[in-house]
């Protein structure tokens, strides 16, 4: 496998996104870095979280980074391998909180356009689905969107997942 600086690696829920860049980066000599965007509001994405959790040992670090994802990118020690988990919960922490995602998606891709070391970054495909028939999801799915395109852009690989499988997108 070529050496890819950054793989975005994306698809719909449940279809094994985390699990494959999971695979992607334990190609590469730990310690890994794991950063967490998910926040734990209730009981069913606790279990998420727990689920996540469990499949990591002790060669990986995790930072949380639900909000201050471009700082966490910037701060990584060059060289080390990271797995970012997931863009989705990110931006939709951003969004709900009253930030700016047009700023922090500026600073996100600046920090991972420099990055040194292997980066591996989880995303979702909100795009394939119905039309939202609110203004805060279709906001949202539209800034999903844009953050995917950045991302991809300066991605060296792009891995869509489908059912488990890994199409290679770029």
């Amino acid at each position: 496998m070529p050496d890819h600086r950054l793989t975005f690696v994306l698809g719909g829920a449940r279809s094994g996104k985390s699990r494959h860049a999971e695979e992607l980066i334990s190609r590469h000599q730990s310690p890994w870095t794991y950063i967490a965007t998910a926040q734990a509001h209730d009981d069913e994405m606790r279990l998420r979280i727990s689920e996540h959790r469990a499949r990591r040992d002790g060669r990986w670090v995790t930072l949380d980074a639900p909000f201050d994802l471009a700082g966490a990118v910037a701060a990584l020690p060059d060289g080390v391998p990271a797995l970012i988990d997931c863009l989705t919960l990110w931006l939709s922490n951003r969004m709900l909180d009253g930030g700016d995602p047009e700023r922090g998606v500026a600073e996100l891709i600046d920090a991972l356009s420099v990055r040194r070391g292997p980066c591996f970054v989880v995303s979702n495909e909100v795009g394939l689905g119905i039309v939202p028939d609110n203004a805060l999801a279709r906001r949202f799915r539209d800034e999903q969107g844009r953050l995917n395109q950045r991302v991809a852009a300066i991605a060296d690989e792009v891995v869509f997942m489908v059912a488990g499988l890994p199409m290679k997108v770029k």
